[in-house]
């Protein structure tokens, strides 16, 4: 059974990632939340073509990644959840949601720490929110992530199905949460308690500093609403507000070769949590925020 997770990942994945990615496509072209700013021709080549790179990178780098490490856990005994005799339902349970509480951990440090805010930028740099959002990561960045999620399994000793079941969710709820979609007000602020919505995560892909660095969480909200990091309402409103960061303001950066070299381009600027000094002038054309603060 396990050889068959194994050997079946890549399908199951990849099924679920073109399901999830057309279903969200072709919701948020019938109901959109907000007018898109830019053509889809100008920016889902970089974002779908990134996401490409990406897998090829990770099945070259580590080869057999998240779920064979599992697998070799599993069989050595390895980790935390295999010194206990748990039910394999409980083990697995306990597993996604603590692998998802390292997620959301490991965004918050992707900001706190202005070295990582280079590589995650990236993913801030979109001009646009939709569903290609939820794939545009720096190959750095995906590396960097794939590094801190082996060491978790290692150390949690997750099961092989519930890192299967943790991958398919968080690929899966990350297009979705990045999705364009309108959903009716009353049936997001019950969805939100239970996963991240589009309204919820699109909060953090504001242009306001304090907005960027709120509302972490990928798949469950419970982390955010926990530990202070949830905000409710973007300040400008979801239709009026400002998407992406000071930097590549220009769709030319929507390029996936200038996408690449965004990590190395300018300032860390202003975004890091903890982030410090005056913040400067924006730039010609752009929005300095409602809050009367300009910033570089």
């Amino acid at each position: 059974m396990n050889v068959t997770v194994l050997e079946d990942e890549p399908i199951i994945r990849m099924g679920f990632f073109i399901t999830i990615l057309v279903a969200v496509g072709i919701w948020e072209s019938l109901l959109p939340r907000r007018k898109r700013s830019l053509r889809r021709r100008t920016r889902w080549p970089g974002n779908l073509g990134i996401s490409v790179l990406n897998a090829l990178m990770v099945r070259m780098v580590f080869p057999t990644a998240a779920i064979g490490i599992a697998l070799m856990g599993e069989g050595r005994g390895w980790g935390l959840l295999n010194v206990f005799a748990l039910p394999g339902w409980m083990s697995v349970l306990i597993a996604v949601i603590i692998l998802d509480f390292a997620i959301y951990l490991q965004h918050v440090l992707l900001h706190a720490v202005p070295s990582f805010w280079r590589l995650h930028r990236m993913h801030h740099a979109d001009l646009d929110f939709d569903v290609t959002t939820g794939v545009r990561f720096h190959p750095l960045e995906i590396m960097l992530s794939m590094g801190i999620k082996l060491a978790v399994i290692v150390a949690l000793g997750a099961p092989a199905l519930a890192v299967l079941i943790f991958e398919v969710l968080l690929n899966a709820t990350s297009m979705f949460n990045h999705g364009n979609l309108r959903i009716p007000l009353p049936f997001d602020r019950v969805l939100r308690w239970v996963v991240v919505t589009p309204d919820m995560h699109r909060v953090h892909h504001s242009w306001h500093p304090d907005e960027t660095n709120s509302n972490f969480g990928f798949n469950l909200p419970w982390w955010d609403l926990l530990l202070g990091t949830y905000k409710d309402q973007p300040r400008d409103g979801h239709e009026g507000m400002t998407i992406g960061i000071n930097l590549f303001r220009d769709a030319a950066w929507e390029r996936l070769d200038r996408m690449l070299i965004q990590p190395f381009i300018g300032l860390s600027d202003s975004y890091p949590i903890n982030a410090r000094g005056a913040p400067t002038q924006a730039p010609a054309g752009e929005p300095s925020g409602k809050d009367g603060v300009e910033r570089n």
